[in-house]
């Protein structure tokens, strides 16, 4: 039986993306060597919604980029259908610039390890910092943790962590625990 349970919505949603911004804008000031990259397929609405609001706050134009690690992933060529690609589309050089690298949900850190090797492709950044909304504790395969965490969830193995966001067609943007 799937069970599902809330775990977070609006308005709490955007109380979380406003505390995210802040704790940026607080760390980053006025973003002036900082670029914001989207981890493909489902970080990069999450990544739209905070450089919106970080554009609107600060009045300007932060670089908003798409990373797809696909071809990167360590479990690329074991798994019996071929994965699809997404689109990458990185309009500036990362090198030598503070690259905030945004996910939905961190749960094994292998994600967040493909998306490091595919950047190199851009360039070689001052520093990476992780940007995620949900963090699945006990989860993690590899020793990466996030440095903005909108909210921690105990999560086990056997459970998923559903995003559903309004720019992909959801009645509002709502976070489930999948049993």
């Amino acid at each position: 039986m799937n069970q599902k349970r809330l775990i977070l919505a609006s308005p709490l949603f955007e109380i979380v993306i406003s505390r995210l911004c802040q704790e940026l804008i607080e760390n980053h000031q006025n973003f002036a060597d900082t670029v914001v990259l989207g981890m493909q397929p489902r970080g990069i609405y999450f990544a739209k919604r905070i450089v919106a609001e970080l554009n609107q706050t600060l009045q300007k134009d932060i670089p908003l980029g798409f990373l797809d690690a696909t071809f990167y992933r360590d479990d690329f060529r074991r798994r019996e259908l071929p994965l699809r690609p997404n689109n990458t589309n990185v309009p500036f050089l990362i090198e030598d610039k503070k690259v905030i690298l945004v996910d939905d949900v961190i749960a094994t850190g292998r994600m967040v390890r493909a998306a490091l090797d595919a950047m190199t492709a851009f360039g070689r950044p001052r520093s990476v910092e992780l940007l995620v909304l949900i963090d699945r504790r006990y989860n993690r395969d590899l020793p990466i943790k996030a440095d903005y965490i909108g909210k921690r969830v105990n999560t086990l193995e056997s459970q998923r962590v559903l995003v559903e966001w309004t720019e992909q067609g959801a009645e509002t943007d709502r976070i489930w625990l999948m049993e």
